[in-house]
């Protein structure tokens, strides 16, 4: 039974491999365009350019594993709830692991939009990568702000009373309450945080297809070299 069924196996696959690719299907475009759009050998590179070694290069790789941490100490929030990350001291703990990889998120973050805005980030076909991070920011600091609101204590409830007046004054306090602990409860530990770790994911493949933004090549003249010598050597960067 088992070599019949081996045979029936070997003989399916001949006749699968031996069958013409439908090129109109839906699933092989979807592959090819994968496949085209994001290699293997770019997706997972055995190797980087010498510049990666770079400390600024260092900083987009802190903000991912701090995002990480935030996620895993803030789904341990979630299923033991309020009285326990008060009261308990191991909740305590997870709350201020909590606490302080946001504050290492945002750093990172910071000096990794800096770092990529000075080195003009955005080169080589690189826009896309740019806006992603930038909005990636921008929506992190929504959820930092309902994260806030969402402590349960005598911060969330200043923060949220002198925000109110502020958001209602825009009119979207009719949408966006921030007294209202349930709604930014779910804004900070649903929607905002996927919206994140959507953009992160974007932004990462981006990055993988785009590849590392290269620094600026040498001038022609360093500070140093007075005498005219040779020109530096371009700083080789990926292909597109």
């Amino acid at each position: 039974m088992s070599t019949g069924t081996h045979a029936g196996t070997e003989v399916a696959e001949s006749v699968a491999a031996d069958l013409p690719e439908d090129a109109d299907q839906w699933s092989a475009k979807l592959r090819h365009a994968a496949v085209d759009a994001l290699p293997p050998q770019r997706l997972l590179p055995d190797r980087q350019p010498a510049y990666v070694a770079s400390w600024i290069y260092v900083f987009g790789v802190v903000t991912i594993a701090a995002l990480v941490l935030v996620i895993i100490t803030g789904m341990v929030l979630a299923i033991f709830g309020p009285t326990w990350w008060h009261l308990s001291s191991t909740g305590l703990f997870v709350n201020s692991l909590h606490l302080w990889s946001v504050e290492v998120f945002f750093f990172a973050m910071v000096v990794h939009l800096w770092g990529k805005f000075f080195m003009a980030a955005w080169r080589g076909r690189r826009r896309a990568t740019w806006i992603t991070g930038v909005v990636a920011f921008v929506v992190s600091v929504g959820a930092a702000f309902t994260g806030y609101l969402s402590q349960q204590n005598f911060d969330s409830q200043w923060i949220s009373t002198q925000a109110k007046d502020g958001i209602n004054a825009s009119g979207a306090g009719a949408i966006f309450n921030v007294t209202n602990f349930g709604q930014m409860l779910m804004w900070h530990i649903m929607l905002l945080p996927l919206v994140v770790v959507l953009l992160v994911g974007v932004h990462v493949l981006l990055v993988r297809r785009r590849g590392v933004v290269p620094p600026f090549a040498p001038s022609d003249r360093s500070a140093g070299d007075t005498e005219g010598a040779s020109t530096a050597e371009p700083i080789p960067t990926e292909e597109s």
